[in-house]
C-alpha cells in the first residue's frame, strides 16, 4: 500500500491518484530521472540498482512509464538491468492511448561509443524502434551497424551534447522524456540543467562498501523543492521539481 503523506492526508492511494501526484504542475515538456538509493546513499546493491527497489518502487517505476513518450537510459543500465522487449504491458497501453499517449514509448539509448550490439535482444524485441544517441566522432562502422537497427541521433563532437540530444527528441514528438539511469547519465543531464524533476525511492537499508551515487560527474549545484512524499511502509518515495 503506497500512502501520500505529503502535503495531502496519509491515505490509500489507487494508481490513478498516484499518477495524479506526480503529473501535478508538469509542463508539456518535461525531463524526468527515477532512481532508488538506500539510505546511505548508494545506487546500488550487489552491483544493480533493482536489488535495493521493493513493490513500492516498483509500482512507481511502472505508472511513471504510463506517462512519457520515451523512456532515456544510458548503455551501462541497458547491459546491468536489460531493456528487452517491450516496456509497458497490455493494461498500461490501453491507458497510454485513452489519455493521448502513443501506446508504447520509445527507448533511447545514450552511448557515447556506440558500443551497442545490434544483433542484441534489445534490438530484436523492441516493439517500438529504438533511438541511440551518440557523439559525431564515435566509430562510424558500429554507427553503420546501428543504423540498421535503431535510428542513429548523433549530437555533439567529442561527448555526447544532452541538450541537443532531447531537442532532436522533442522534434520527433517525444518531449516527455522518463530518465531511468544510470549514474552517469544523471550527472551529465544535471550538468547540462536539462533535469526538471527526481523522483527518489529511498529504500531503508544500510548497504555501505563502495557503490556509486545516483549521479556522477561534474559538481553542479541545482535547487529543487519538494514536489510529494509517499510513504509505503519503510520506505520513502520522493519526488522534487525545479525550485525555478
Amino acid at each position: 500500500m503506497i500512502d501520500a503523506i505529503w502535503p495531502h492526508a496519509a491515505t490509500a492511494l489507487d494508481d490513478d491518484a498516484v499518477i495524479a501526484g506526480y503529473e501535478h504542475g508538469v509542463a508539456s515538456r518535461w525531463v524526468r530521472v527515477n532512481f532508488v538509493s538506500s539510505v546511505d546513499g548508494s545506487a546500488t546493491l550487489a552491483g544493480r540498482s533493482g536489488a535495493l527497489s521493493d513493490a513500492a518502487d516498483k509500482r512507481v517505476f511502472t505508472l511513471l512509464r504510463h506517462v512519457c513518450d520515451v523512456v532515456l537510459v544510458g548503455a551501462g543500465t541497458v547491459r546491468a538491468e536489460g531493456y528487452s522487449g517491450e516496456l509497458v504491458d497490455a493494461e498500461a497501453r490501453r491507458w497510454r492511448e485513452a489519455h493521448g499517449f502513443a501506446a508504447h514509448p520509445t527507448l533511447a539509448i545514450v552511448t557515447g561509443e556506440a558500443a551497442l550490439d545490434p544483433g542484441s535482444e534489445l534490438f530484436r524485441r523492441s516493439p517500438v524502434r529504438p533511438i541511440v544517441i551518440t557523439r559525431v566522432s564515435a566509430d562510424r562502422d558500429r554507427v553503420a551497424a546501428l543504423t540498421a537497427v535503431a535510428d542513429v541521433v548523433e549530437c555533439g563532437g567529442t561527448s555526447v551534447d544532452l541538450r541537443q540530444a532531447l531537442d532532436a527528441l522533442a522534434e520527433r514528438g517525444l518531449r516527455r522524456v522518463q530518465c531511468e539511469g544510470g549514474p552517469h547519465l544523471l550527472g551529465a543531464l544535471t550538468a547540462a540543467d536539462a533535469v526538471d524533476e527526481l523522483c527518489l525511492t529511498v529504500s531503508p537499508v544500510l548497504v555501505g562498501g563502495n557503490g556509486p551515487r545516483i549521479a556522477t560527474g561534474s559538481e553542479t549545484d541545482r535547487s529543487l523543492r519538494v514536489g510529494q512524499v509517499l510513504r509505503s511502509d519503510d520506505t520513502l518515495l520522493l519526488r522534487y521539481v525545479r525550485a525555478d
